[in-house]
């Protein structure tokens, strides 16, 4: 039995005067898109996923531990807005058991209209999540017939049909009529149980760099309370000279920072000196490699809710990237 878990988002939404709201219910999403007896449904949320909030996903990550658990449950699918799908993802993956699974997918074009992809999408998910080849696998992606890890993928695209992408891996398998092939699978470093995070997470800010930015935003998320910051970095993970100052003074504040890149692939790196990013690891911030940045922030907002000190987070969160 494969059991669908449905959040809403365009996959369950139809046009509704002048724009697209999320109309459809669980049961008749499933039914829309012409699935069997042999799975069955739960509607957590009936939302678009931009309206998330962190509260709402930690609530879909116990009722997604504990169905994956369930005796006679072979799978789990997770219908899920795209906007924030690789998030929702990504934090399931800290979750989930080393020889666990959870299929996330979703839509690009509303059930409303004839070339619909979520049908398609759906029927592909529960192949993959009821496949015994697939354990492990972690959160993945099932979007355009191709099976995405959740530490990688990125929504790359706004309206595509075919919107995700993983940048340098690429997908970890493909899925169609005859089920799923899996020609890689995704290294997972050790993550955190449900009863860490309790029902919030730290507050993590993201800063994100352009030419001659200063350290405003910086500032701002540590005013508002901020327990940690991503960065955004240019290129390989270099920063502005005021974001550099400010920085250095959150860090002697015990205030952890990671450094991403805004760059759409390859990892940040501590190359350039003379106020680049070698700079930013002399005076105490994390490299986050290929993590995007929104991915970065649940991390780290997951290590300092989980640990007791700053220092400790940053320890796990090391792990975490390895």
């Amino acid at each position: 039995m494969i059991r669908i878990l449905t959040t809403g988002g365009t996959i369950a939404s139809r046009r509704q005067g002048d724009a697209v709201s999320v109309d459809l219910s669980g049961r008749a999403l499933v039914e829309y898109a012409g699935l069997g007896a042999d799975v069955e449904v739960v509607e957590v949320l009936r939302t678009h996923s931009f309206n998330l909030t962190l509260a709402e996903v930690l609530k879909l990550a116990a009722v997604v531990l504990d169905e994956i658990r369930t005796p006679g449950v072979d799978g789990v699918v997770v219908t899920h807005g795209t906007d924030t799908m690789e998030e929702t993802a990504y934090l399931l993956d800290l979750l989930l058991g080393e020889d666990e699974t959870v299929v996330l997918t979703g839509a690009q074009r509303h059930a409303g209209e004839a070339d619909s992809d979520g049908p398609r999408n759906l029927a592909d998910a529960v192949r993959v999540a009821g496949d015994p080849g697939t354990r492990g696998l972690g959160a993945v992606i099932v979007m355009a017939g191709r099976i995405h890890p959740a530490r990688t993928v990125r929504k790359a695209h706004t309206v595509a049909a075919d919107a995700f992408a993983s940048p340098d891996g690429g997908p970890v398998g493909a899925v169609d009529a005859t089920g799923p092939r899996v020609w890689s699978r995704p290294v997972r470093a050790p993550g955190f149980r449900l009863d860490e995070l309790g029902s919030s997470l730290a507050r993590v800010d993201v800063v994100s760099l352009h030419l001659d930015a200063d350290d405003t935003q910086l500032v701002a998320g540590v005013a508002a309370g901020a327990q940690g910051i991503v960065l955004e970095a240019l290129g390989a993970g270099n920063p502005t000279p005021p974001v550099l100052r400010t920085v250095a003074a959150c860090i002697r504040d015990g205030i952890p920072v990671l450094v991403t890149s805004r760059c759409g692939a390859g990892p940040a790196v501590p190359v350039y000196g003379a106020g680049g990013g070698a700079d930013l690891a002399a005076a105490g911030a994390v490299f986050a490699g290929d993590l995007a940045s929104s991915k970065a922030r649940l991390l780290l907002a997951a290590a300092l809710t989980a640990e007791p000190t700053p220092a400790a987070a940053l320890h796990r969160i090391r792990a975490g990237l390895a």
